[in-house]
């Protein structure tokens, strides 16, 4: 109901959270409905793996134990046994129950436990969380769309091959759909779970935005103008821009952003993974930026 009732509606509404029943209770569930006269009436005995089987792939919905015993009891009896037997159960029973709503509040949870195990960098979390989702009939584009997410949110350039390869996951699945979709999801997963992690670049274009939101904007400097078209000259626009093609090290020491801004830094790199590179990279080109030699020496680290 958290996301599919509008708020005026809950703030009127009483919400009650129904818990699953407990491993025991789909014990004693079991045992009355074999026993009792509305169920087998001890017409068939339930073997006990056959009864934790049954537990197990319950999920403590009393609903799904009952449903899976009443096709074990019909294959019991086609097979004109007395014995309800694993063998059986696992016969009749050939999907087991995942205790996931994929139109309720439980298909939020466990694709938001699938992002935060990789984010965790729990990759077998992640597999478990992702079959769960499987197995529920979500749609494997959904899965797709929160892996590419995942990708720049929590990995960014710690390992620029992260998003390439969720979106290309993307791409596979849109073609191949399941169950082969499957592999590819979980070929994703384990990379993205896998890879050094940094949300440097989610927390910088959050900054970014708040100060462009708060009007931290101002003009853009006038030898960043549009010089293309007549009266540009007059207006000063594009006059003084250096070319930073044209010097021996790519850089131009020039103002690029507005006198808002100017100097500040919001990108501010990890040390995990590819981003260490980038690290070094980031902290010489300011200083040439600002005219100054790189930290170490006045060549552009490799």
């Amino acid at each position: 109901p958290y996301f599919s009732v509008i708020s005026p509606l809950l703030s009127r509404s009483l919400l009650l959270t129904l818990e699953s029943l407990t491993d025991d209770d789909i014990r004693a569930l079991l045992r009355r409905a074999v026993a009792d006269e509305r169920g087998l009436g001890g017409a068939l005995e339930l073997a006990e793996d056959a009864q934790e089987h049954l537990v197990r792939i319950a999920g403590g919905d009393a609903r799904k134990a009952l449903t899976s015993l009443e096709a074990a009891a019909g294959a019991a009896i086609e097979e004109r046994t007395p014995e309800i037997t694993l063998e059986l159960t696992e016969t009749a029973v050939n999907r087991a129950a995942v205790r996931y709503d994929k139109d309720g509040d439980q298909h939020y949870d466990v694709a938001s436990a699938l992002i935060k195990s990789i984010r965790g960098s729990d990759v077998d979390a992640a597999l478990h969380y992702l079959a769960r989702m499987i197995e529920a009939g979500e749609d494997p584009r959904f899965i797709a769309r929160r892996l590419m997410i995942s990708a720049s949110e929590d990995i960014g350039v710690a390992d620029p091959t992260a998003l390439p390869t969720a979106v290309a996951a993307a791409q596979a699945v849109a073609m191949i759909g399941f169950p082969e979709a499957s592999l590819t999801l979980s070929h994703a997963v384990i990379a993205l779970a896998l890879a050094p992690k940094s949300n440097a670049a989610t927390v910088a274009i959050g900054e970014a935005l708040a100060d462009v939101r708060g009007g931290l904007a101002g003009p853009v400097p006038s030898h960043l103008r549009d010089g293309h078209y007549a009266g540009a000259k007059k207006l000063g626009h594009a006059q003084g821009y250096v070319y930073p093609h044209d010097l021996p090290e790519g850089i131009a020491p020039q103002q690029y952003a507005p006198d808002a801004v100017h100097g500040k830094e919001y990108y501010r790199p990890t040390r995990h993974g590819a981003e260490a590179r980038y690290a070094d990279a980031v902290t010489w080109t300011r200083a040439r930026l600002r005219g100054e030699p790189g930290p170490s020496d006045e060549r552009s680290p490799s």
